[in-house]
C-alpha cells in the first residue's frame, strides 16, 4: 500500500505535546518523559494510534510509548491526541533500526501489531522479529524480554515462532484465531477491525525471554 505524503506533516507533528522531538537524549532516562518509575511499553509501528491510545486510557499505571517511522502517518495520531490528556503517552518518529540507540534496559513490554511484513527471502532481515531486531530488543529491556505480536500473515507468524523459539523465547500464548477465542482485555487496532471484518483470521503470540541481567 502506498503512503500519501502529507505536507509539512514533520513541522505538524513538531507541534505536539506528545511528540519526543529528541529521543535518543533520553536513552536511559526514559523515566524523566513521564515523572515516574512506572513499566514502559512500546509499540513499534504505531499507524493511525488507536491501540496505544486506548492502551494507555485503561492503564494509568503503566508508561507508553510509540514509534513510527513516517511522519505522514503520525499526524493522523497527534490529530486524534488533540483533544485528549494523556500523561502516559509519548511518540517518536524515528526508524526502528535504532531501537538500540534510543533506549537502554527500560522498556518492558514490546507490541508488535501487523508489521510489515517484508515477505521477500532476501528482506528478511527487515521483518521486526528477525534474528537482528531480537538482538537489538535484548539491550532495551529492563529485564526479561517481552514481545506480544499480532498479525494477519500466516508466513510472517510462522517465521516468527520460529525466530523467537530460536533465540530462547517461551511462548506463553499462540492464537490461531484471535476472534475464536476472544480475550475481554484485547485491544484491536485498526487493521485488525478490518481484516476482521472481512472474516481474515488474527494471529497472536506472547513470547518471554527470561534474562539475569547484571549490571
Amino acid at each position: 500500500m502506498r503512503l500519501r505524503n502529507i505536507k509539512g506533516a514533520q513541522n505538524i507533528i513538531s507541534a505536539s505535546e506528545y511528540l519526543v522531538l529528541k529521543p535518543m537524549d533520553y536513552r536511559g532516562k526514559m523515566r524523566e518523559l513521564f515523572g515516574n518509575d512506572n513499566d514502559i511499553e512500546i509499540e513499534i509501528g504505531m499507524g493511525k494510534g488507536d491501540f496505544l491510545i486506548n492502551k494507555a486510557i485503561k492503564n494509568p499505571h503503566k508508561n507508553f510509548i510509540g514509534i513510527e517511522k513516517y511522519a505522514s502517518v503520525l499526524v493522523k495520531v497527534v490529530k486524534k491526541l488533540s483533544d485528549i490528556k494523556l500523561n502516559n503517552l509519548k511518540i517518536m518518529n524515528f526508524d526502528a533500526n535504532m531501537i538500540d540507540q534510543i533506549f537502554d534496559k527500560e522498556v518492558t513490554k514490546v507490541y508488535l501489531n501487523f508489521s510489515d511484513p517484508w515477505p521477500k527471502k532476501k528482506h528478511a532481515n527487515r521483518r521486526l522479529t528477525s534474528p537482528i531486531f531480537l538482538s537489538k530488543y535484548t539491550e532495551i529491556f529492563k529485564k526479561d524480554c517481552i514481545i506480544e505480536m499480532k498479525t494477519d500473515n500466516q508466513n510472517l507468524f510462522s517465521y516468527s515462532l520460529v525466530t523467537l523459539s530460536q533465540n530462547g523465547y517461551i511462548f506463553s500464548k499462540v492464537k490461531l484465531d484471535l476472534y475464536a477465542n476472544l480475550d475481554d482485555e484485547n485491544i484491536a487496532t485498526e487493521y485488525e477491525r478490518k481484516f476482521n471484518s472481512l472474516g481474515l483470521p488474527i494471529y497472536q503470540l506472547l513470547a518471554i525471554h527470561k534474562f539475569d541481567k547484571k549490571k
